[in-house]
């Protein structure tokens, strides 16, 4: 496109008028926005799922994607550049990038909580202020070797600040979720370092303050007036505007959706808080930030408002923030000898500031020399914070070509390094105590049952709830269930908004919702609501972790929690038509790893609607459950768990029997089992109902069998029944659940019975234990119940 008289560039029309007018779109504004938006998004995605078995956080990823459409690798071909990026759309493209970082700053701002760094203790703030000092005293002496070598001619004041806040930060939502990802994040370690990161980022953003107001081209005096009208509007800011949002937030009741009106007065504030200190001269995003800040973060107004924003923003405008950082990185004006040598000197220097410091302070605190190192590695992630001030430095003038490249390098490489390290140099140790009840079938039956109850969402609580009731039994020591919500980590800033809160409560955290405190997991209250109705104490928790380590969660909570039985749901939920839609293999894989891992029972539930799609009343259970005994010691664990369900007045229990061959080797074991089971259970029982197959039948004759039990409720079979004639069922597509069970989860052969597959567990066979058991081990079992309920009890192996 040609440029105007003068040397100005030509505008660009907003929308084009088509090919078929003879027309390129790429000349129009609003057509190259879209093609820019959808290379970005798809080259970082791709780009974040290579970088996914690294462990690598998407940060890295948009990092690297925005270098590399900039003149450092593809921005070298002047064709791609001028039809993809070209001068005169860089002003769109930076618009566009800069309204989506004043909103992530919104959402950064609304995950900080000032509470919990009001209550940040005295080893974390002295970590975090060694962690910051040393680390900008050394950003100021490399800045006077980087100003007599390739930053020469620029304001020395401003750089001086600049290179101590680019070496002194660290990027808080990154941390978390390199953090939640290593499952650090609930170990003192976790906890040490996300306290002393808050606090960082709390004075970044004000020494950020302080350098762009002295990078402004007027007297010294003008400074002073944008650091006292800045920190006017703060002020203003806490005492004026924070009324009127909490004002919306009382107004906005939970359990009752918020008004339209509130969202788009909340959302429009936090463009004129970016207007107004831009109008300062400080920066836009400062606005933005200080607006999230305030927002009250009890009720759901904040979750609603993260909700709102957070996906179109952090998946479609944030990323262009990256690739116009990229556009001014040229990784190519880092050349010879000196520059690279300066590029290892800066990098060298921000992980010996960051980390020595770090390390310092910790040893004087007590903490392990390992933890310390760890802890330093850990505080010296960088991230987009790094950028923006990078990025506001080469604005203002304050940092060359040469010195911006360099710096973002340093960026990438020290976040790139943060987990492979962290993994080398500390692996935490899951230790427990050993336990004896890990099964449902046990030596004495009184023995107190306790059973963790895993699901994704929603739908499977009514089942769930029902599936408790009817294991209550009858004994003195009844039923402890621990009702766990597995919620994938994700980019969200909701997901770290929940990190947050397992960083305060333990994770898996242990939800200690009161009345009156909208803090807690809305889920749970099905649960707590249940328990104060029925004789089955409950502990609602929420695990929030990678789907690839998901497993881990679930394992260890169930030793730390002596579960006698894990019940995980189905990776395929049932429809209305009947059929069964897969949630993904990632879900299956999930209850594969925990059969692998588990130190106790598993049960694995093809939710159909045990109950229908409510929670049954005690008094209005009335199901049918059919047991399906071929032999075996997981066939044994189901009909173990069946008599326990008989004990409720509302169940019928029907036990359906398949002889196995005479060779079988558990044949002894299983007689003497059904020998018990018709002396204690079914004799004189009338809701025991015991039947027995002819043993030849096959496979027509074994289905039919299944069809005449008749419209059951639930079935009970073993996931590893010697059952010959469906051995061909669950062979590929369901293993986890056996042949007997992958037969009953195909939708042509029911749409209202649901399916609980058992496997015992097998002291005797190998076990990829992911706890290690210490005989003497101070266990915290928290054993929730009426009288204990919100505190915690130690046992002592």
């Amino acid at each position: 496109m040609a440029d105007e008289p003068g040397g100005a560039l030509k505008p660009m029309k907003a929308t084009s008028d088509g090919v078929f007018q003879g027309e390129n779109p790429l000349n129009s504004a609003l057509p190259l926005a879209i093609l820019q938006i959808c290379i970005v998004v798809v080259l970082t995605r791709v780009l974040a799922f290579m970088l996914r078995p690294l462990r690598q956080p998407r940060v890295i990823a948009e990092i690297i994607g925005g270098i590399l459409l900039g003149p450092s690798a593809l921005g070298r071909s002047t064709a791609f550049l001028n039809t993809v990026f070209p001068k005169q759309s860089l002003t769109v493209l930076d618009t566009l990038a800069n309204i989506g970082l004043l909103y992530f700053l919104f959402l950064v701002g609304l995950e900080l909580d000032l509470r919990a760094i009001r209550r940040t203790g005295s080893s974390a703030l002295v970590i975090a202020m060694a962690g910051i000092s040393l680390p900008f005293i050394m950003g100021i002496g490399t800045s006077f070797v980087l100003e007599s070598t390739v930053a020469r001619g620029v304001p020395m004041g401003p750089f001086l600040v600049f290179m101590g806040v680019a070496l002194s930060i660290t990027a808080f939502p990154v941390l978390a979720r390199i953090l939640a990802e290593l499952k650090l994040l609930t170990t003192d370690l976790g906890r040490m370092a996300m306290s002393a990161a808050a606090v960082n980022d709390v004075v970044a953003w004000i020494l950020l303050a302080l350098a762009i107001a002295l990078s402004g081209s007027g007297s010294p005096l003008v400074s002073l007036w944008v650091l006292l009208t800045g920190a006017g509007f703060v002020l203003a800011a806490f005492f004026l505007l924070r009324p009127v949002l909490a004002w919306m937030a009382r107004r906005s009741p939970e359990g009752e959706p918020v008004k339209e009106l509130y969202i788009c007065a909340t959302l429009a504030i936090v463009l004129a808080a970016g207007f107004a200190t831009d109008t300062i001269g400080i920066h836009a995003l400062f606005g933005a930030f200080i607006v999230g800040i305030i927002v009250p973060k009890e009720g759901p107004f904040a979750g609603v408002l993260l909700e709102k924003v957070e996906d179109l923003i952090s998946g479609l405008f944030l990323p262009l923030y990256f690739v116009s950082s990229g556009l001014k990185t040229d990784v190519m004006t880092i050349r010879g000898g000196k520059s690279w040598a300066l590029l290892v000197l800066v990098v060298a220097t921000a992980c010996i500031g960051k980390i020595g410091g770090t390390l310092a302070a910790s040893l004087l605190m007590r903490v392990p020399l390992r933890e310390a190192l760890t802890l330093g590695f850990l505080m010296n992630t960088k991230g987009l914070v790094e950028l923006i001030v990078l990025n506001i430095g080469k604005d203002r003038h304050v940092l060359n070509d040469e010195t911006f490249a360099i710096l973002v390098l340093m960026a990438l490489i020290t976040t790139f390094i943060t987990t492979p390290v962290v993994m080398a140099i500390y692996k935490p140790a899951r230790r427990g105590a050993p336990y004896k009840n890990r099964a449902v079938q046990r030596a004495n039956p009184n023995d107190e049952f306790r059973m963790m109850a895993c699901f994704h969402s929603t739908r499977n609580i009514p089942t769930i709830i029902n599936l408790m009731e009817s294991s209550r039994g009858t004994r003195k020591r009844g039923i402890t269930v621990y009702a766990m919500h597995l919620v994938e980590l994700s980019e969200r800033s909701s997901a770290i908004s929940m990190v947050h809160k397992a960083r305060r409560n333990g994770m898996p955290f242990w939800n200690r919702r009161r009345n009156g405190d909208g803090d807690g997991d809305q889920l749970v209250v099905a649960f707590e609501t249940y328990q104060q109705l029925s004789r089955v104490s409950i502990r609602a928790m929420t695990a929030i972790s990678d789907l690839h380590t998901m497993h881990e969660d679930v394992v260890t909570s169930a030793h730390q929690k002596r579960a006698a039985l894990i019940v995980l749901p189905f990776h395929k939920l049932h429809q209305v038509d009947g059929h069964m839609e897969s949630l993904g293999d990632q879900y299956q894989h999930i209850n594969q790893r925990v059969l692998h891992h588990a130190p106790c029972s598993v049960g694995i539930l093809v939710d159909r609607g045990l109950g229908g799609a409510a929670q049954v009343a005690a008094s209005d259970v009335s199901y049918t459950i059919v047991a399906v005994f071929f032999g075996g010691r997981d066939d044994r664990e189901a009909l173990a768990y069946g008599m326990r369900m008989v004990e409720h007045p509302g169940i019928a229990l029907h036990v359906l029997r398949f002889p196995p061959p005479a060779d079988s080797s558990e044949r002894a074991a299983d007689d003497a089992f059904l020998e018990e089971f018709r002396a204690k259970v079914a004799n004189g029982n009338e809701s025991v109902r015991y039947e027995e197959k002819p043993a030849a039948g096959g496979k027509a004759e074994v289905v039919e069998a299944f069809k005449a039990a008749g419209r059951c409720n639930l079935f009970l079979v073993g996931q590893g029944t010697p059952c010959a004639p469906l051995a061909d069922r669950g062979a590929d597509d369901c293993p986890e659940l056996g042949p007997v069970g992958s037969y009953l989860a195909l939708p042509e052969f029911s749409t209202v019975a649901s399916v609980l597959v058992m496997k015992q567990y097998d002291p005797t066979a190998r076990h990829y234990d992911l706890v290690e058991e210490v005989a003497e081990i101070a266990v915290d079992v928290d054993t929730p119940g009426p009288s204990n309920r919100g505190t915690n009890t130690s046992f002592r192996a």
